[in-house]
């Protein structure tokens, strides 16, 4: 199949794009490194916002950008189709006058000669240049050299992973944050006896405190997930074809035919540091999203961003908060400096319940509660001296996006 837009590439070869096309006016050009939502909105926005120049959009994947929610969701459980997951119809692209270069890695960023080389030899000269490379699942070191192990970041890991889990075997998790704990939901969904590993004392502490955390490792075990926390996996083993087994160093063992690896996430950071650019769990970046090189942004789970609430740097590993990123740093190359949010946020859906989170629950010293946590029916507002520094709701998304737009108000 040819590659969407393929037909409109010559129309931006550089270093001579701007004689093609018949828009000698349009002399500035912006690559995008990246084709997930980050990439992907800086590249709309840029054109909504009425950018003039050539916009290249360059995705490793052989895929057009796509929806990464229902990876862990709908594709696993078989309920929604790969090409409903597409971010816009594939003739969409080329007629925003966006190429799309997917299949396509970026091996070189010249800073100096303001040029991006591809790994098929193409040298991309740039004015504006948004790095917005990602992030790729956590290597578990246990699970070095064991076929059957799986990580889920791409479309492709996700149908890999779902041809597994139609053998309706037992599956055993290693992970209990939001990625974890929505494959376990889909893989007992399809039928499976699911384990859930958990090296912390309860799932989805890096987001929740045990109060709101505890309701939902309920509502994973009432549907018959096992939760086990406070483990520490020792081995992964393969047996046969289709029998595995995971270890505990205190000498429990789990049998499994599928094994998920879902410990989080590290900033694909390699292009960017080869360049030059700083490099601390992320690129980089001021408020705005630039790094120190001229005409360089950097948005997405690459990017590590000035905590301008709390102190330090933090970086986000959440589809809304990388599209909001995308979103600022497109405004900025036009022009209308938009700093990056200053507070993250995220959703799940487990078992049919809806989490969403804004802000940071564990700063708080303080909280009021409204409807019942213990049913996942509740909204939860924090305090930290007084303002409000995050908030939670649990299948109360109207009344969450009322409550999101007051913690943002409380930051300014």
């Amino acid at each position: 199949m040819s590659e969407p837009g393929a037909e409109h590439i010559e129309h931006f070869d550089h270093p001579e794009y701007t004689e093609h096309a018949g828009h000698p006016e349009r002399a500035e050009h912006a690559v995008i490194v990246g084709a997930g939502i980050a990439g992907a909105t800086a590249a709309l926005t840029l054109r909504k916002e009425g950018y003039q120049g050539w916009i290249t959009l360059v995705g490793a994947e052989a895929e057009a950008p796509y929806r990464r929610p229902p990876l862990s969701k709908d594709v696993l459980r078989g309920t929604m189709k790969s090409e409903r997951i597409r971010l816009k119809p594939d003739a969409f692209w080329a007629e925003q006058a966006i190429e799309l270069r997917t299949g396509s890695t970026a091996t070189a960023i010249d800073t100096d000669a303001s040029t991006v080389t591809l790994a098929d030899g193409t040298a991309l000269g740039y004015q504006k240049l948004v790095l917005a490379t990602g992030s790729r699942p956590r290597a578990l070191p246990q699970a070095a050299g064991v076929p059957g192990v799986h990580y889920l970041r791409s479309l492709h890991s996700a149908t890999t992973l779902a041809s597994a889990l139609a053998s309706r075997g037992p599956v055993v998790v290693i992970g209990g944050g939001l990625v974890g704990l929505e494959v376990a939901a889909s893989a007992r969904a399809l039928g499976c006896a699911v384990s859930v590993l958990e090296a912390a004392d309860r799932p989805m502490s890096r987001i929740l405190p045990a109060w709101l955390a505890d309701p939902l490792a309920t509502l994973h075990q009432d549907r018959g997930v096992e939760i086990h926390t406070g483990v520490s996996v020792a081995r992964i083993e393969r047996h046969t074809r289709s029998k595995l087994s995971v270890t505990a160093a205190d000498g429990r063992v789990w049998p499994a035919v599928v094994v998920v690896a879902a410990v989080g996430t590290v900033p694909e950071t390699a292009l960017a540091e080869a360049a030059g650019l700083p490099v601390a769990n992320g690129i980089v970046v001021d408020e705005y999203g630039r790094t120190p090189a001229p005409g360089v942004f950097a948005a997405g789970d690459a990017a590590s961003v000035p905590d301008l609430l709390h102190g330090g740097r933090r970086r986000g590993e959440h589809w809304n908060e990388a599209m909001e990123q995308g979103t600022a740093v497109a405004k900025t190359i036009v022009g209308d400096p938009t700093p990056y949010p200053l507070l993250p946020w995220s959703w799940s859906d487990q078992h049919g319940v809806t989490i969403q989170v804004c802000g940071r629950p564990e700063l708080a010293t303080e909280h009021e509660v409204h409807g019942d946590p213990e049913s996942r029916d509740a909204s939860v507002v924090f305090r930290l001296d007084g303002k409000v520094a995050a908030v939670v709701a649990m299948n109360r998304p109207t009344e969450f996006r009322t409550l999101r737009q007051l913690a943002l108000a409380a930051q300014h």
